[in-house]
């Protein structure tokens, strides 16, 4: 299998750039100190791309407004248009879907490519990656980075090398060589709090990651600390999905008006998503056998975390305890911009559920065992759900509300 990671330099700033340019501006704004900076009612002016001269200036993508111009006082900024940034989305994933279908977009400005069913039209995977690069710069104006692999996570990765307008490749064969020097933050999904983690168990390289004993990993940062070894050794069983969402799971996300810092109210806005999600899969008579959770932090950085449910369910109530538990797991402590929750490998409402009698244990007093009682009380969360729903047709959907919803009494002030 042959993997393309298809990233565009600086999207925002970019796709800005290229507009100005066909309205006749003289000045390209990639060549001189610039950003795209943020709403600044709801978003408090942060940084949401930088070009590579504000980049020399030590200029952050995330940072507030006001620090980028105190780093560069002749600093030149401009306003965010996302309806622009999608056209361009548009108009570039359509170009490279007609050299495959096999395409999975990721975010407005990335995706993977399956390059394997085309492969015998190239002479190799790179001459193919060189044709799509110079052919998105010539035809639409902007960069891409593309990355080469055998897998995803190391073509994600290969993707971040030296920027703008390459082609790296990094295969399995290659990691020791390429990947394994590099500094553990570099890591695809490694945040701030896991780095933290690893340096205290003297681990500073991807490498050293790679060559740590997985079950001392896993101690220290539970199922995320497994995969991060997985990943520093290249090891990604992923396959590039090109079929549409909709057929393939239920998911919600929410851009937050206000950066959340605290896990209390990042719970509310899951559980507010769990509600969404679980409402949904009812709605269409689904049941999920997989949920995942998204953060994108201030600074735009994103990661997810997936768990397989031992129960196929659309309760509320048992989503919303997955997506804390994988929240806890990954959540660097950084401000969060997005949260998103999403459920797949869908079956039909009615289709059997099968209980292994190898994962039972049974007791000798009444022959129900622990996973029966599981799946009982799953079936009882759904029926609430569904009488919930029920109320909330008829009533309206403020008819029936969590009371972590409601607003806290303000405390009386002590004379």
């Amino acid at each position: 299998m042959i993997i393309f990671h298809i990233d565009v330099n600086s999207a925002y700033l970019s796709w800005t750039a290229v507009e100005q340019l066909k309205n006749g501006a003289r000045t390209d704004i990639r060549t001189i100190p610039a950003i795209i900076g943020g709403d600044q009612k709801s978003r408090h002016g942060i940084v949401l791309a930088k070009s590579v001269p504000a980049k020399k200036y030590g200029i952050r993508t995330g940072e507030p407004v006001a620090n980028a111009f105190r780093k560069c006082p002749n600093l030149h900024m401009e306003a965010p248009d996302h309806e622009m940034y999608h056209k361009h989305s548009r108009e570039l994933m359509a170009f490279l879907r007609s050299y495959t279908p096999d395409i999975e977009q990721v975010s407005v400005d990335e995706c993977y490519m399956d390059f394997t069913g085309i492969s015998g039209r190239f002479a190799s995977p790179v001459e193919a990656a060189f044709e799509i690069k110079d052919e998105v710069k010539k035809r639409f104006g902007f960069t891409v980075n593309i990355g080469i692999s055998d897998v995803k996570v190391l073509a994600k990765m290969a993707s971040d090398f030296e920027k703008p307008d390459r082609v790296h490749t990094l295969f399995r064969k290659e990691i020791q060589e390429k990947m394994w020097p590099l500094p553990i933050s570099d890591l695809f999904m490694a945040g701030h709090s896991s780095v933290e983690t690893l340096r205290k168990l003297e681990i500073q390289t991807i490498g050293d990651l790679a060559k740590a004993d997985p079950k001392l990993i896993e101690l220290h940062l539970k199922s995320h600390g497994r995969r991060l070894w997985e990943f520093a050794n290249g090891m990604d069983e992923s396959i590039v999905e090109s079929e549409k969402a909709e057929a393939k799971g239920v998911g919600n996300s929410t851009t937050l008006s206000k950066d959340v810092s605290t896990k209390e109210d990042a719970q509310k806005v899951l559980l507010s998503l769990a509600q969404s999600v679980g409402g949904r899969l009812r709605k269409h008579g689904y049941h999920a056998g997989v949920v995942n959770v998204e953060i994108k932090y201030a600074d735009f950085t994103v990661n997810s975390h997936q768990k397989q449910l031992e129960r196929m369910t659309a309760s509320d109530q048992v989503i919303y305890q997955i997506a804390v538990e994988l929240f806890c797991e990954m959540w660097n402590g950084k401000p969060i911009r997005l949260l998103g929750i999403r459920t797949s490998k869908l079956s039909q409402e009615g289709e059997p559920q099968q209980l292994s009698l190898f994962d039972m244990n049974f007791h000798s007093s009444d022959n129900i065992s622990e996973e029966v009682k599981s799946f009982e009380n799953s079936q009882k969360h759904e029926k609430l759900d569904q009488a919930l729903d029920e109320i909330r047709k008829k009533f309206g959907k403020d008819a029936v509300v969590r009371a972590s919803f409601l607003k806290k009494p303000e405390k009386e002030e002590k004379m």
